[in-house]
């Protein structure tokens, strides 16, 4: 279910006005599902499916969530090196049977 669960989450962030810049991105540390740009805005973003909303909305825990937060500062940092200032931020799409995705924007 995984790529077809970040197959929905991409096409619905595409509907929001987000550009798909990577896909399953290998980085030393992590794994990233999606990294979308939306103008000086970079977002790593994590998709979660579960068989309930409640329970893909509560799936990421502490560790990865600190992974993926390191990922986009170094993703930050990278671009600011090619002199392409961003902000970047750590989202959850939460997918469920049944229900619409549900974005998290900015997850701590």
């Amino acid at each position: 279910m995984g790529r077809r669960a970040e197959t929905i989450a991409a096409w619905y962030l595409r509907m929001q006005g987000w550009r798909i810049v990577a896909r399953r991105l290998r980085l030393p540390m992590i794994e990233l599902d999606l990294v979308v740009r939306r103008g000086h805005l970079l977002a790593v973003v994590e998709v979660k499916w579960r068989q309930t909303a409640d329970e893909a909305l509560h799936a990421l825990r502490a560790g990865p969530l600190r992974r993926l937060q390191a990922a986009a500062a170094e993703l930050a940092l990278r671009e600011a090196a090619r002199g392409r200032p961003v902000s970047a931020r750590v989202d959850l799409i939460a997918l469920a049977p049944g229900r619409w995705p549900r974005h998290i924007p900015d997850i701590r």
